[in-house]
Order: structure tokens, then C-alpha cells, then sequence
């Protein structure tokens, strides 16, 4: 069970509203948002407890309102549709100022983000409660010669998914990062995820100038 917080609520619905309302109209909308509220309340008290000051707690609550959002619609919106939404809210231009503080065509920004990185799995070594539970890193500098290479062996959001029966919409979830990579002038390189029956999330980020797609 997660602490319920509206943070993530507040942030994300204004925005999937904006996309809601194109396709469905405000009317709709309106009375989705209202439901899937409860939904999102009632999700947050069964996914796994990952720590509330856990520096990768915001994938789970965001990440569950826009399935809630989904959940509540009852099959009126397709896992294709939430896909183009989130795609298009990840567009929008003012997002792009994230590329400002992370550029991974340079040295300097790969550093940011490894350090970012870092950061998140020192706080799940020094919290080894929820080491059953949460992300597990493993960075490895053997794999390849350029960019920056990590992957997870579990992720709580594959196993919420794998329990409540959201495997079909998750995928949605895993494509967001290579959006994400995207702001930060990264290319992402990925051959397996958990939702999909691999053995591990792998992350192989390149800066996007780079032609590098095998070492």
C-alpha cells in the first residue's frame, strides 16, 4: 500500500484531460475523471509499498493514474488510444526544456544521468526493506562501449500489473521511457521488458547524435 498523495493527480490530469476531451468530449471526461479518482485511491492501497521518500515512488503514482484513468473508461478508450494520448502529452514543446539540464550527446550529461541513476539505487541500498519489492539496478560498464547501460531484474509496476491484470495496458508504461530519453537527447536501445515475459527491463541510452546501435 502506497501513502495516497494528489501531487501526481494534479499534475497529470490537467493533461489528460486536454487529451480526453478531444476524443471524447467534456461531458464524458468529466464524469471519467470522477470515477477514475476512486480508482486510482483504491490502487494505490494494493500496490506494493516501495517507500514514500523513494526517489522512483513517482513512477508508481503516476503511472497509476493513467491506469485508472483507463480502468475507469470500462473498455471505451483502447490500450492504442491511451498510447497516442500519453505520446502526445510527452510532445508537447515545453517539455523539451529538459534537454537543457540533460544532454546525452555529451559527456557531461551522460555523467548527470548516470549520477541520477546512482542516486536511486543508493537509496534502495541504504533502505534494503523494500529491496523485495522496488527497482533493482544493475549498472554494467562491460556491456557496451558508448552511452550508458542499466537493467531491473523486478519492478513493482510489472508485478501490480501481473496481479491485477493490467499486462494488456503496461506496455503503454514502458514506452513512455523512450519518449523520455528523447527529451534528454538520449536514444534508447531496449531488447526485453518484464511486461513483455522478458527477464529484465535493460536500458542502453545513447546520445542521439550517435549512429552506435550494437556496441
Amino acid at each position: 500500500m502506497m501513502a495516497y498523495t494528489d501531487k501526481y493527480w494534479k499534475l497529470l490530469i490537467p493533461l489528460m484531460k486536454k487529451e480526453l476531451n478531444k476524443r471524447y468530449g467534456k461531458e464524458y471526461t468529466k464524469a471519467l475523471i470522477a470515477k477514475a479518482d476512486g480508482v486510482y485511491r483504491d490502487m494505490l492501497d494494493r500496490v506494493d509499498d516501495v517507500g514514500e521518500d523513494n526517489p522512483m515512488a513517482s513512477n508508481i503514482y503516476e503511472c497509476l493514474v493513467v491506469l485508472a484513468i483507463w480502468k475507469a473508461a470500462d473498455g471505451k478508450i483502447s490500450v492504442s488510444d491511451l498510447r497516442e494520448m500519453c505520446m502526445a502529452i510527452l510532445s508537447m514543446p515545453v517539455l523539451k526544456i529538459v534537454g537543457l539540464f540533460v544532454n546525452g550527446n555529451k559527456e557531461s550529461g551522460v555523467r548527470k544521468f548516470r549520477k541520477m541513476i546512482e542516486k536511486d539505487a543508493a537509496w534502495l541500498d541504504e533502505h534494503p526493506e523494500y529491496k523485495d519489492v522496488s527497482w533493482d539496478f544493475h549498472i554494467d560498464d562491460t556491456k557496451h562501449q558508448e552511452g550508458f547501460y542499466y537493467h531491473f531484474t523486478q519492478c513493482p509496476l510489472n508485478n501490480f500489473a501481473r496481479k491485477e491484470g493490467y499486462l494488456e495496458v503496461l506496455p503503454v508504461m514502458c514506452d513512455v521511457d523512450f519518449l523520455t530519453a528523447k527529451l534528454m537527447h538520449f536514444t534508447l536501445h531496449r531488447e526485453h521488458t518484464l511486461a513483455g515475459g522478458g527477464e529484465v527491463c535493460d536500458y542502453w541510452y545513447v546520445g542521439d547524435d550517435s549512429r552506435n546501435t550494437k556496441s
